[in-house]
């Protein structure tokens, strides 16, 4: 049986390549699509139709509509993005438990760190985190803070400052970074899975139906959507960090962390907001 782990390689080999390739297709969709709302011009003359614009690539031209809620007629095949967010999280789930989880004791765990840690306590510890991050995220986002957004920026960054100096005190140096990551990533993921993609197809089967809907539904999925955009560039650094290892095997990596974060999200929202102000 000495081929088994050459599958196993194998395999992971595979999965490394497909979350990449996944990955490349959400952030690419996310980008565009975040771009086209802030950089189309604003529609003054028809009512329906919010932004439009015109699109040129690889020299052919493509007119974009931006609609005030839906359009009166839509395609029953209308395309709602989703499934390159999902297959990005289960490809990333399925290496973080072939890599990670099964060698728990070796890659997750330091004893100089921690003495009293132990494999299976380090992975529910890790899938716990993730849970919780994203509850304590979701009921501030559900709450009056989501219209403030310096607070609400200004009390995520704490919070999340705070959960990657935790995690500093449970895992070795190298897994608590990218933990960060994981987490960051998976709220990505849940965002689209629980609200973009649900509202999405709510919004699709009014207008279907020829029925009206709560034009928040739209606002609520354009706000996660935003979120998404704006910790990119954070978690695609984090994901890349074992190729850097100045960066998290300081002591400070979690400071390092909230200061790359602030700068990360800083640069998003100038393009977002330089974009937005032009196609005004």
């Amino acid at each position: 049986m000495e081929f088994l782990p050459d599958i196993s390689k194998w395999i992971q080999a595979l999965l490394r390549w497909g979350h990449v390739f996944f990955a490349i297709l959400w952030v690419g969709t996310s980008f565009t699509f975040n771009y086209l709302d802030n950089k189309l011009p604003k529609n003054l003359k028809n009512d329906d139709i919010e932004a439009s614009g015109i699109l040129q690539h690889s020299g052919y031209y493509y007119k974009l509509t931006r609609y005030h809620g839906a359009p009166n007629e839509i395609p029953k095949n209308v395309i709602i993005w989703k499934y390159t967010s999902y297959l990005t999280f289960l490809s990333g789930l399925a290496l973080l438990i072939m890599i990670y989880y099964m060698n728990a004791g070796i890659l997750m765990i330091d004893k100089r760190v921690n003495e009293d840690i132990t494999p299976l306590l380090a992975i529910l510890i890790s899938i716990g985190s993730i849970v919780v991050s994203w509850i304590i995220y979701d009921l501030i986002c559900k709450s009056r803070l989501i219209n403030y957004k310096i607070i609400f920026l200004f009390l995520l960054l704490i919070i999340g400052t705070i959960i990657s100096f935790i995690l500093t005190k449970i895992y070795g140096a190298r897994f608590a970074f990218l933990q960060s990551g994981i987490i960051l990533g998976s709220i990505m993921t849940f965002n689209v899975f629980h609200v973009i993609a649900p509202n999405g197809r709510k919004i699709a089967y009014a207008a279907l139906n020829k029925k009206k809907f709560d034009l928040n539904l739209s606002v609520q999925a354009k706000i996660r959507s935003v979120h998404n955009n704006i910790i990119t560039l954070l978690v695609l650094f984090i994901m890349l960090s074992g190729h850097y290892s100045f960066v998290w095997s300081n002591k400070y990596n979690w400071l390092i962390l909230s200061i790359l974060a602030i700068i990360f999200i800083s640069i998003q929202c100038y393009v977002n907001r330089k974009n937005k102000k032009e196609s005004n």
